[in-house]
């Protein structure tokens, strides 16, 4: 999950989340990367405010691993999604589309908000050992500051409308943001009709790092056709953070 955050990051820290958005367009080039000597391993050395990608507990993607899922009564993930006119960067390290307000996801009668989709190719999640080609992350903020991704599994198939547009529209720079006003995307269109999941507190899975994020991992994957992926792999072939140590945390899914 990229840094759309850091900006986001003084506005909520008081509430115990540090770290919630991404780069300052336009700002100094990024200072980590997914490969080499910025690369995952070496997140936690390359700033103090990064020390959780390392010294953390309960950091994300993981494998999940059925044999260890808890399975249990779980509420329905409720989804108000309108159209959003398409908003799109290219952050570095990551295409990232801003979403327009009015849009949210409800669990057990809580607001989150939809803020962001971002895309990880390959995916970042595993579930008893295997991924995905790629991944859209759905990132949701409720009032609180509490942080919800629904993640995506992303794998060949059919051509999906709302990527159809996104990579119609990718921008030729990155940094700023591209309005396409004339474009409008929902969401909804990015998920399978299997909405069954696996839910576990987990991290962003960029740099901070930050915890205390509840996902949701969608158990069945949507599709994309194979130009779509290609597409996206042309700009980032890969840009996935390697699965982390579970350390026992509670994962529980839908039956």
């Amino acid at each position: 999950m990229k840094r759309f955050f850091d900006g986001f990051l003084v506005m909520i820290v008081g509430a115990g989340f540090a770290g919630f958005a991404g780069p300052s367009l336009g700002a100094e080039p990024p200072t980590w990367s997914y490969a080499g000597n910025t690369g995952p391993t070496k997140w936690a050395k390359l700033n103090k405010e990064y020390q959780l990608c390392n010294a953390g507990t309960m950091q994300s993607p993981i494998d999940i691993a059925d044999k260890e899922v808890r399975k249990g009564d779980l509420p329905a993930l409720l989804f108000n999604y309108k159209p959003s006119p398409l908003r799109i960067v290219d952050d570095g390290h990551t295409i990232r589309v801003n979403y327009a307000p009015d849009s949210w996801v409800t669990v057990n009668g809580k607001r989150y908000e939809l803020v962001s989709i971002e895309f990880h190719k390959p995916g970042e999640g595993k579930v008893n050992g295997k991924g995905h080609e790629m991944e859209a992350n759905l990132i949701h903020k409720a009032q609180d500051g509490k942080v919800l991704v629904i993640a995506v599994p992303l794998d060949p198939g059919a051509e999906n409308p709302v990527v159809k547009s996104i990579v119609a529209n990718l921008p030729a720079s990155k940094g700023s943001e591209q309005a396409v006003n004339a474009v409008s995307i929902n969401a909804l269109g990015l998920l399978p009709k299997d909405k069954d999941y696996y839910m576990y507190t987990g991290s962003l899975t960029s740099p901070p790092c930050t915890e205390n994020v509840i996902w949701y991992v969608l158990k069945k994957p949507a599709t994309l056709s194979a130009d779509q992926m290609a597409r996206f792999g042309r700009v980032y072939p890969m840009n996935a953070r390697p699965t982390q140590p579970r350390n026992d945390r509670d994962i529980i899914g839908t039956p």
